[in-house]
């Protein structure tokens, strides 16, 4: 079923009031009637299954018929932080990890991010990285919608570390199996940080264990950085039974 994330001020009583490109998708994309039925979520980890009542140029208006907890929400926390890579392979790490179930993303820029960018492109840039996770979100039955982060400084981000319980940095030069790695924490809030397409030099790599980040592998193979996240966020919810397994 059709999922359309709303702000809380869309919700009015037993209503709910969508606006703006969701009208163009329901009108246009979709071609809804009334009495159809689609899935709102507000980011309060609730579906709200609505029934469509009205559709006009600027609005629709639905009527909530029933609300359920969302199943598409990872117990396991794990924010995705991506060295910056070229703009077209981040957008494609945001949706993806989406999908796969990150729950923030947290781009930052380390010594050999190909790209750099300034207060004024990262306005833009964020925006349109926020709405490729909401439409990813959307697509794959999430309860919310990753928030998409501002891009840190490596300073920055090294200070960013020590908040997180735990950190797993992949290492193509070795580390704990991040299965290993997993399994020997309890930690539901987790940071998965992953290079450039140089990589993390060793200064880097010591800087983030002095701040008690885990070095971690995915195998023997070099995979590039476009690929390691979204393998190695699938490996850390397959070891908590959160990918791959049973459906509820």
């Amino acid at each position: 079923m059709q999922r359309y994330f709303v702000s809380e001020d869309a919700f009015q009583g037993s209503f709910v009031r969508l606006k703006g490109e969701e009208v163009h998708h329901i009108r246009n994309v979709m071609r809804f009637q009334p009495d159809d039925q689609i899935i709102v979520c507000k980011e309060d980890g609730m579906d709200y299954l609505c029934s469509i009542s009205e559709i006009n140029r600027n609005e629709v208006l639905c009527e909530v018929v029933d609300k359920r907890p969302s199943k598409g929400e990872p117990k396991t926390r794990i924010t995705l932080a991506p060295s910056l890579v070229r703009s077209n392979k981040l957008e494609w790490i945001i949706q993806k990890g989406t999908e796969i179930g990150a729950v923030s993303f947290q781009p930052f820029c380390s010594e050999r991010s190909l790209i750099h960018i300034d207060d004024k492109k990262e306005r833009k840039k964020r925006e349109r990285w926020q709405r490729i996770a909401k439409e990813a979100a959307e697509q794959s039955h999430r309860g919310k919608v990753p928030a998409v982060l501002p891009v840190l400084s490596w300073k920055e981000f090294l200070a960013e570390m020590e908040r997180v319980p735990l950190v797993l940095i992949a290492y193509e030069k070795g580390g704990v199996p991040i299965g290993q790695a997993m399994a020997g924490s309890q930690a539901n809030d987790i940071m998965l940080v992953t290079g450039p397409e140089g990589g993390f030099t060793e200064a880097e790599i010591d800087e983030a264990k002095a701040r008690g980040a885990v070095p971690v592998t995915l195998g023997n193979r070099i995979l590039r950085a476009e690929t390691a996240p979204l393998v190695a966020l699938s490996c850390m919810l397959f070891a908590r039974h959160e990918l791959g397994g049973e459906t509820q």
